[in-house]
């Protein structure tokens, strides 16, 4: 009997060890400490104001990731980036900002003929912190946009599409 009541309360020492030893390993896990902002531009050669299937992305662009108060909405910091050949851009911001507004705002489009930003799309808000349940330190910024000067001479035939799709629905 002796012996037994000695093997039960070995088996719940050693249970209760693993299990503070299991929890304490996961709370200490290192969380990032840099975020990556990642987004796209692109060119509205409709000037539809939506992404078509005749947009394009720009290379070159250049975008900010811009962090605010929330309290005073005083600019806390920005860092800077460029698109790359699929109009991608990656901007590497350090730090937490979780009592921050931070977006990612177009800047500028090397691409003089579709320079002007579409109304609502120059800018996104973008959540740079730990504790909002992404595990990845990159974070999705939606697409940003410039629209061209003129619309390209097929965006009649495509917004006519759209018009089409409005008409069944």
């Amino acid at each position: 009997m002796a012996s037994l009541r000695a093997s039960l309360l070995l088996a719940a020492v050693l249970c209760a060890l693993a299990a503070s030893s299991a929890s304490a390993s996961r709370d200490l896990r290192s969380r990032p400490t840099q975020f990556v902002v990642r987004g796209r531009v692109w060119c509205d050669t409709c000037r539809a104001g939506f992404e078509t299937p005749a947009s394009t992305f720009i290379a070159g662009a250049k975008v900010r990731v811009e962090c605010k108060s929330r309290s005073t909405g005083a600019q806390t910091c920005s860092f800077e980036g460029h698109t790359d050949h699929t109009g991608t851009y990656n901007i590497p911001v350090a730090d937490e900002h979780e009592h921050e507004l931070c977006e990612s705002v177009l800047v500028s489009s090397p691409d003089t003929a579709c320079a002007k930003t579409v109304a609502g799309r120059e800018r996104a808000p973008v959540f740079l912190n730990n504790n909002n349940g992404v595990a990845s330190n990159v974070h999705l910024a939606n697409a940003l946009g410039f629209e061209k000067d003129t619309p390209l001479a097929a965006c009649a035939q495509i917004l006519k599409m759209y018009e089409e799709v409005n008409d069944r629905v």
